[in-house]
Order: C-alpha cells, then sequence, then structure tokens
C-alpha cells in the first residue's frame, strides 16, 4: 500500500478458534481471528521479526469491528518472539489528563528514562508529573513539546536497539491530546528506526497529527460468509429466524454477533429473537446491561467502581473493595464482561465499560467516584477529577482543586488538559465572576490546543456570564490570536478592531496586545486598510518602557519601510534589554528581520532558540520569521528545519496558514538547492491552504518559490509569469513586504524573455512607492535589476552601486547573483579579466551555499571567461542534503550523535546512518577526519557576519 491509501482488506472477526492467515511468528495463547486474512497478513507483515526500518499503520473501524483483537494479536505475536512491546489505551475519562497516555505507555520503562540526555530526560520526567518532590514540580519549567517529543524518540530508539520494538495505541479518539501530540511527533520522526507504531482508532474520529500522509487498514463489516462461520463458532449456534435476524441487524459487526448470539442463546422457542429496533450499539449496550443486573450485587458494585476509573485508577478501584478480588470478578468473567491477566482486570470492550457506568443511576455512579476520590489522595489530579464527576451542585473546593490541577499541567505543557480543568472548573464556581474569570483563563490556554471552536466556545461562556469588557476583551483576544494564524484575515482582523476599539475607549492595556495581534493579520494579508486603522489606534497608545518592544513590533510589521524604518538604530538597545525573555527577543528578531537587519535577528533567534515557540506548542506570529532570516544569511539547512516544526505543529492543529507559511519557506529552499519538482509541491501545497486574496504574503512567496523553481531549470517565461504575479497589473505591489524583494529576480527574467521595457517601468514605480524608507538590501536589489534592465551603456554604475560597500555580504546569495550577472556583463563587453574575480566569488558562495543551479551556470560563465573551474573539495558538500548537511557540520564541531539529535530533533540512530552513508561521498573513513576536511566549507556566512 501506498503511503496514505487506505488497504482495503479481507473480512473476519473476533472469536473462538479459527484460521490464522500467513507465515509468521506464532503467537502466544489467546482468543484467535475468524476471517479477516488480509487483515492478519498486514499486521505480520508490519511486525516482522527481521524488520529493519519503521512503519506507522492506522487500524479504524466502528466499535466492535474487531481492532483490539487484532492489535492483542499484534502484541501476542511481538511478545512470541522476544521483542518488547509498548502499549497504551486510551479511555475518555483519562483524555483530560495530560500526557496520561504516554504515562500509561512508558510506565514499564520508566527505569530507562536515566539514559536519556539531561535536558531531554528532565523535559519528559515533568511532563509524566516524575519532577523529585513536589517543590520541583511547583518550579520546574513548562517543558518544551518537541523536546519531550524528542525525548521519546530517544527513548523508543535505545529501546529498539538490541530488537524491534512495537508500539500499540488502541483507543486512540480517547488519548489525551498533549500524548498524541507526542505520539505524532514520533511517527514523523523515526524513519530508519525498527519501531512499528500500530493506532487503533474509531471509524470518523478526528485523530489530529495523524489524519494524513500514513497507511490505513479498514476493519469493516464482515462478509455474509464470514459472519455465519463466527456464528457456527459460538457455544450454542443460533438457527432459523432468530440466526436470520441476528445477521441482519448485526450488519456484519463482530462484537454484535458474538454478544446478540449470547443473549439469544438460552431463548425459546427458537425465533423468539431479540427485541427492539435499536442502533446496534444501544442494542449491545443494553444486553450488556441485561448480563449485569443477574450479578450479585457484590460483582456489580465492582464492576460500577471499575467503570468510573481510568486505567491507571484500576489499582486503586481494586483497594476499594472488600471482597476477595477471584470471589467478586469470577461472575463477571464468566459472563464474559472482563478478563483477568498478570495486569489485572479490564473490560473485555469499551461497550462494556460504557453499558455498565451509564446503566447505573447517577447516585451509584456518584458514589463510586467519591470512593475513589479517596483512594486518590496522592494522586491529586485524578482524585479532582473524580470529585467533579461525583458534584451535583457548584463546589468551591473542588473547583479549587481543579484550578490546582490546570496549574500542573500548564507547567508540564499539557495545555489542552489545563484548559479543560478550568473550563470543569467554572462549571462548579459558586459564583458567575469566578466562572467568567476560570473560562477567560482556560480561553486563553486553549489558544495552545489550536482548537479554535473550543476557544470560541469559552469565549462565548465568558460573555454569557459577565458584563466585564475586561474579561470579555480578553476572551475575545485569545480567539482573535488564533484566528490570526487560520486562513480567515478579514474576520481575524474585524474581531481584533473590535477589542482594540473597547479597550482604547477604557484605556485598557490590551489594546497594544490587539494591536501587536492585527498586526500579524495586516502583514499576513497586506491589506492597506488595515494599516491605516493600526496606526490610527496606535496613535492612542502612550509611550512606555514596558510597551516599547510591542510597539516597535506594531509598527514594523505594519510598514517596515515607513513608520518601522525610524526603528532600526534603536534595536540593538530594545534587544540588549530584552535579557533573554524568550517572547521579547523573538518579537524584536521578527523586527529585525522585517527591516532587513538580517544578522541581528539570526543571532537574536539563536539567542531565543529553543525558547522562540515559547508558552506553547503552537507557532506565534509571523513564525517563520525565524527561517527567512537564516535563509537570507545563507544559514539554509536551520531554514529548513524551523519549515519542518512549523509545519508539524501547524498540520497537527489544523492551523492552514501557518502551515502554508512554512511550505512556501521549504519550496523557496528547495528552489534554490535545485530541487524544482519538489519545490513547486511545497509552493503548491501552500498555495491550496489559504485564500490567495486573504493572504497575500503566502500567494507572494509561494509565487517567488514557484519563479526560482522555474529558474532552476531555465523556463524563463514561467518565470517571468510567476514573477509578475508579485505585482498588480497596473505594477502595484500586491504585497508591501514580499513583493519588492521579487524585482530583482523579474528583471532578470525579463531580460532573457524580451519584456525589459515593461519590467522597467514596474521597477521604477515600486522604487518610487518604497521611497527614502527603503532598506539598504532592498536598495541593492532595486540597483541589480535597473543595471539587468539598463542599456550596456548604464549598466554599470548600477552594478557598481549593488556591490558598493561590505553591507551586501548579509546576503551572500543574492550578493552572489549579482557578482554573476555583472560577471556575465563584463564578459560580454570583452573585460574577461574584470569578470573572472567576480565569476570566481560567486561560484565559491553558490557551492558552500550548495546552489546547484547557479553553480552550473557560474561554471559556463568561467569556462566562457577561459578559466575551467576545478571539482573542489566543497562541490562533494552540496551533493548532501540539507539536513546531512547540518548534522555533518554539528559532528565537525565536536558533538556526539545524541547532541546532534537534540538538536535537530531526531534520533541517535538516525543521525548515525546519515553520517554512515556520508562518509563515503566526502572521501573519509573516521569523524575525526570531518573538521579538518569540511569546517571551512561549512562556515557559509563566515563572510557575512
Amino acid at each position: 500500500m501506498k503511503n496514505g491509501e487506505r488497504a482495503r482488506a479481507g473480512h473476519g472477526s473476533p472469536a473462538a478458534p479459527g484460521p490464522t492467515a500467513g507465515p509468521g511468528p506464532t503467537p502466544a495463547p489467546g482468543p484467535t481471528v475468524v476471517g479477516r486474512e488480509a487483515e492478519i497478513a498486514e499486521i505480520r507483515s508490519r511486525i516482522a521479526a527481521d524488520r529493519s526500518h519503521s512503519s506507522v499503520l492506522i487500524v479504524e473501524g466502528d466499535p466492535g469491528a474487531g481492532k483490539s483483537v487484532l492489535l492483542d494479536l499484534a502484541v501476542r505475536l511481538t511478545r512470541g518472539t522476544g521483542q518488547r512491546v509498548l502499549r497504551a489505551v486510551g479511555s475518555e475519562s483519562e483524555a483530560s489528563l495530560a500526557f496520561a497516555g504516554l504515562h500509561q505507555m512508558l510506565r514499564p520503562v520508566l527505569d530507562d528514562l536515566g539514559g536519556l540526555p539531561a535536558r531531554q530526560r528532565s523535559a519528559l520526567r515533568t511532563a509524566l508529573g516524575l519532577a523529585e518532590d513536589a517543590e520541583t514540580a511547583e518550579t520546574a519549567d513548562t517543558p518544551d513539546a518537541l523536546l519531550v517529543g524528542l525525548a521519546v524518540l530517544t527513548l523508543v530508539s535505545d529501546l529498539s536497539e538490541p530488537a524491534p520494538l512495537l508500539v500499540v495505541v488502541d483507543d486512540a479518539q480517547w488519548i489525551d491530546r498533549a500524548s498524541l501530540d507526542v505520539l505524532s511527533f514520533l511517527a514523523r520522526r523515526m524513519a530508519g528506526e525498527p519501531v512499528t507504531l500500530l493506532m487503533g482508532v474509531r471509524a470518523a474520529a478526528v485523530l489530529p497529527g495523524f489524519d494524513k500522509g500514513y497507511e490505513r487498514l479498514e476493519i469493516g463489516p464482515l462478509s455474509g460468509d464470514a459472519a455465519n462461520r463466527l456464528l457456527d463458532e459460538q457455544p450454542k449456534r443460533p438457527t432459523g429466524r432468530t440466526r436470520a435476524r441476528i445477521l441482519r441487524e448485526a450488519a456484519g459487526n463482530p462484537l454484535a454477533l458474538v454478544e446478540l448470539a449470547r443473549a439469544t442463546a438460552d431463548r425459546e422457542p427458537e425465533g423468539s429473537g431479540v427485541e427492539g429496533p435499536l442502533p446496534v450499539t444501544d442494542r449491545l449496550e443494553g444486553i450488556f446491561a441485561r448480563h449485569v443486573r443477574h450479578l450479585p450485587e457484590a460483582t456489580r458494585r465492582a464492576l460500577l467502581l471499575l467503570a468510573a476509573a481510568d486505567a491507571a485508577d484500576a489499582p486503586a478501584a481494586a483497594r476499594g473493595l472488600p471482597e476477595a478480588a477471584d470471589t467478586v470478578w469470577a461472575p463477571a468473567e464468566r459472563a464474559g464482561l472482563v478478563r483477568q491477566d498478570g495486569t489485572g482486570v479490564s473490560f473485555r470492550h469499551p461497550l462494556v465499560r460504557s453499558a455498565v457506568y451509564h446503566a447505573a443511576p447517577f447516585e451509584q455512579r456518584r458514589r463510586a467516584h467519591l470512593a475513589l476520590a479517596r483512594q486518590l489522595g496522592e494522586e491529586p489530579d485524578r482524585r479532582a477529577w473524580h470529585l467533579a464527576a461525583a458534584a451535583v451542585r457548584p463546589d468551591e473546593q473542588v473547583s479549587a482543586a481543579l484550578r490546582e490541577t490546570a496549574g500542573r499541567a500548564r507547567r508540564r505543557g499539557g495545555h489542552a488538559a489545563a484548559a479543560a480543568a478550568l473550563e470543569r472548573a467554572a462549571e462548579l464556581s459558586p459564583h458567575r465572576a469566578d466562572q467568567a474569570r476560570l473560562l477567560a483563563d482556560a480561553a486563553d490556554t486553549a489558544v495552545f490546543t489550536g482548537q479554535l471552536g473550543w476557544v470560541e466556545h469559552l469565549a462565548a461562556g465568558v460573555r454569557e456570564r459577565s458584563d466585564d469588557p475586561a474579561l470579555i476583551g480578553r476572551a475575545a483576544l485569545a480567539t482573535g490570536r488564533l484566528l490570526t494564524l487560520g486562513p480567515h484575515h478579514t474576520a481575524a482582523f474585524a474581531l481584533l478592531s473590535r477589542v482594540a476599539d473597547e479597550a482604547a475607549v477604557t484605556r485598557s492595556p490590551r489594546l497594544l496586545d490587539a494591536l501587536a495581534a492585527a498586526a500579524v493579520v495586516r502583514y499576513y494579508s497586506g491589506e492597506e486598510s488595515q494599516r491605516q486603522r493600526i496606526e490610527a489606534l496606535l496613535a492612542d497608545v502612550p509611550d512606555s518602557a514596558a510597551g516599547a518592544a510591542l510597539r516597535a513590533w506594531v509598527l514594523a510589521v505594519s510598514d517596515p519601510s515607513g513608520a518601522g524604518a525610524s526603528l532600526a538604530p534603536a534595536l540593538p538597545r530594545l534587544i540588549a534589554a530584552a535579557k533573554g525573555e524568550a517572547g521579547s527577543l523573538t518579537a524584536l528578531a521578527v523586527v529585525a528581520w522585517l527591516l532587513d537587519r538580517t544578522p541581528l535577528a539570526a543571532r537574536t533567534f539563536d539567542e531565543a532558540f529553543g525558547r522562540w515557540q515559547a508558552h506553547g506548542p503552537l507557532p506565534a506570529g509571523l513564525a517563520c520569521a525565524a527561517g527567512w532570516a537564516y535563509l537570507e544569511q545563507g544559514r539554509w539547512a536551520d531554514a529548513r528545519s524551523v519549515a519542518a516544526e512549523i509545519a508539524e505543529v501547524a498540520s497537527g492543529a489544523g492551523l492552514d496558514h501557518a502551515e502554508a507559511c512554512a511550505h512556501t519557506l521549504d519550496a523557496t529552499v528547495l528552489a534554490l538547492l535545485g530541487e524544482p519538482a519538489e519545490a513547486r509541491d511545497s509552493a503548491e501545497r501552500a498555495l491550496a491552504l489559504v485564500d490567495p486574496l486573504e493572504s497575500r504574503s503566502v500567494a507572494v512567496l509561494a509565487r517567488r518559490a514557484l519563479g526560482l523553481a522555474a529558474v532552476a531549470e531555465g523556463d524563463y517565461d514561467s518565470a517571468y509569469a510567476q514573477f509578475r504575479a508579485a505585482f498588480t497589473e497596473d505594477g502595484d505591489l500586491v504585497h508591501y513586504h514580499v513583493s519588492p524583494t521579487v524585482l530583482a529576480e523579474l528583471a532578470a527574467a525579463a531580460v532573457r524573455r524580451g519584456h525589459r521595457e515593461p519590467a522597467a517601468r514596474l521597477l521604477e514605480r515600486s522604487a518610487r512607492h518604497l521611497g527614502p524608507g527603503m532598506s539598504a538590501r532592498l536598495f541593492l536589489l532595486v540597483e541589480r535589476g535597473r543595471a539587468l534592465l539598463a542599456e550596456p551603456e548604464r549598466a554599470e554604475r548600477h552594478f557598481r552601486a549593488a556591490l558598493a560597500g561590505e553591507a551586501g555580504e548579509q546576503w551572500p546569495f543574492e550578493r552572489a547573483q549579482t557578482r554573476l550577472d555583472y560577471g556575465e556583463w563584463l564578459r560580454r563587453q570583452r573585460r574577461v579579466a574584470e569578470a573572472r574575480p567576480l565569476l570566481t566569488g560567486a561560484l565559491d558562495t553558490f557551492r558552500r551555499l550548495g546552489a546547484r543551479p547557479w553553480i552550473d551556470r557560474a561554471k559556463a560563465e568561467l569556462r566562457a571567461a577561459g578559466i575551467e573551474a576545478d571539482a573542489a573539495a566543497p562541490g562533494a558538500l552540496t551533493e548532501l542534503s540539507p539536513q546531512q548537511q547540518q548534522i555533518v557540520r554539528l559532528a565537525a564541531h565536536g558533538l556526539t550523535n545524541r547532541e546532534i539529535g537534540e538538536k535537530l530533533f531526531l534520533s541517535p540512530r538516525t543521525v548515525g546512518s546519515h553520517l554512515y552513508r556520508v562518509f563515503p561521498k566526502l572521501g573519509i573513513t573516521a569523524r575525526a577526519q570531518l573538521r579538518d576536511l569540511l569546517d571551512d566549507a561549512l562556515q557559509v556566512t563566515g563572510s557575512a557576519q
């Protein structure tokens, strides 16, 4: 099956003994499977003992279709070969507990955490709530979500070292979001590891992070033949009209077939059947509930206690039972409701748990939750949720316990769990004012989950409970911030404008926060009326030291060549004053990038590295600015790493615009590296995610990437069309910040395709629009464009202006392009001796960057100038992928595979695999040779810094 396709496997079912399919290990004793030969073969192929690569398979189907049976079979097959298995099962009651699923999965290997690098170990222990003591837990920093994911990746890689590893997650639709994010990270990053990840999920359930790009095995209804074979395997096989009705009403669902056969086994006369035309799920719950009614009272109490418990609470449930375990559970096991094994007692199917729980009157459920809460004194988070489930009226003490739970979840990076706890705390608070405040807190926290509908629901709750404009504005601002990362920028700006208007009336400090978010929308949309609105509101904000960074942000983002340009001299002072505060550093780094202070921007992003996506897993406004700064400075591998990280979190959260921004960044680097097909794919994915009229920045960036891809292929007609799309028919800028960066590329393509005059008019129109606020970088690009478009006798002064001074060294690729253009012009003017140094310098830069199409062009020009460019050592480096270049550079500076993996969010095994493949390409045999051979070649930005 190809990636992303659905495997249309054959039908089968869980049952009593029956045939299994295909060669492979013999499973340990346990239930076998009737039918499902194709599904079993697929599972076997994923867990073959000799597997040497990673595999991810989503096993999906309706409740009772047999997903759990197939996953159990995979576990038995794997354990039968002596290999290791990590397993977790989702439950509805644990879905609000941050990292509960991850803790369940890793519980058998917690002792192995000691082998992780210190930062990874600390982040993972904090996420799992394993701080050394209570004081440490309260003061620990919120773990970086990517670092937690990396810790799990490293741990899984280590565990799979002696033998392949199987990770099984059943009922994944109920796994808490924080754990699911880690599993998604693991799935994307474990390429090359001998690890198989099987995810069982209900059909039609949304599984963030796994909704695209992975193979899926659909467990559909049984065929008629398979359903009949399954009924024949039952202890008392149904016949006649009873059999026909079971087949009809079960509709091929294996669990329904088995349970309906069990329920009708003692019904006489034959044919009386099962009453009631209920949906299958409701009918099954009714069947299970009837089983429960005939059990001893002690067993019923035990079942309800187990149903009210989380998987992690099961020991507490057992402790709460006065009777001996075998006495209590034996009747339930005989009735087929539970199973006992070495790990304890569990329900045979989630439907059983649901039936037991919902069939009990609320007062009985309440007593069960209270009993569990009493047993969980040392588990304050689980205790708080059980107390909340038992609450029948507002309760300040329970509300307070949930607020404490939210605080702990937030410190561990569990934003979904924290927001859920705050929302429930609001419901249980006796006072409307406190309810509104807690819902506003929940909205602020839920922003980091990316779930816009949830944030909007919480904001609506604030409005219903309060007339306080501060609280209403704060909740609305939370909604607006999340809207900025989606594609609907007109709606986002309208909402943020309302928040700003109300804040201006009350002279609230929230005004600057609202304008900062609105400025992000202005950048993405490129709408001029939004700039005017922001500047009018900003006039009402008094100057203050505390708001200096945010004010700089608003001005620079809204109008970098106008009002923002005056901020450039103050940037170093503002950055120094930020004193390492990640949020302010990131904002000021974005400002530096917008004002084309590229080295300062890159250094500031570096200073905030690991924290610039701070305070949550979602990309902040203009997060891709870090990647663009790295790209412009020549750090292309770093730029791709930024793009990959943003695309991962944005895709998982469904934030289309943020994901599109990441794709345009990656597409641009790919085009420059000479990978036009991949560049086009990324750019077109970006365009498919947004409305070009709502997201002009993405539209122009994608067109620029498509144009560069066409240049890489020598298709200058297509290149000109793509670059020209960065401007309106009248020649105005489509986007105030991005369109000017296309001017030189447009000029180069225009000259080759005979569009010199219209391109010259457009360039001069843009130059007049930019005016005196034009940055040094834009000035150099404009001068390069003028040189290319000018008549031969007027071109040289523009080339010289474009190469004057050292400022242009900040942008090595653009400087090399100008040298190449000038060298070409000189050669054609028969000034070959003057052309050679320029062409040689351009080739050197292109080689160091790995810009293959431009390397070829520079070599051709040098040959025409009488110089045969040698195959210099750095050329071998350009044949490596950007990620391999980055690994080699870090290894050359003495980092171990673990340290490299931590920086690049890869497993140590993956790093080692890359180095193993790279050494022959570089002509070396030992790691110690890397520094001497490659260090100089990898200092891409040495002269620019």
